[in-house]
């Protein structure tokens, strides 16, 4: 799945990186809690959270996540939108809650990674 497929299935709005919209995305991971993304990520990811603090482009750098969708409208600030522009990550916004567009980006096909043990 691309970034652009993501950003239609979703009705998300580009917060920077339209020009990396052909990117392809392999997994997904909906996450508020940075913790859970350094252990559960996979890399070429799509991550989906509501924080909105400079921890989750410096996680999101880290774990070499394509694109970060931000849920329930949530806009970064200025500061967090140059970091990802520095690091060409893409950022959107969608209205839908997390629950709402995990779903939809599986029902798309797009998958995460295994179950916990």
């Amino acid at each position: 799945m691309t970034v652009k497929e993501i950003r239609e299935a979703l009705g998300a709005k580009f917060i920077c990186g339209e020009e990396f919209q052909d990117r392809e995305v392999h997994s997904a991971c909906g996450a508020d809690m940075m913790s859970d993304v350094l252990a559960f990520m996979k890399e070429k990811s799509v991550l989906l959270t509501g924080l909105c603090n400079p921890q989750v482009i410096r996680t999101a750098e880290m774990m070499d996540v394509v694109c970060i969708v931000f849920v329930r409208g949530k806009m970064p600030d200025e500061t967090m939108i140059e970091m990802a522009k520095e690091r060409e990550i893409v950022l959107l916004s969608t209205g839908h809650r997390m629950f709402t567009a995990c779903g939809i980006l599986y029902e798309k096909g797009l998958r995460g990674g295994a179950p916990c043990q």
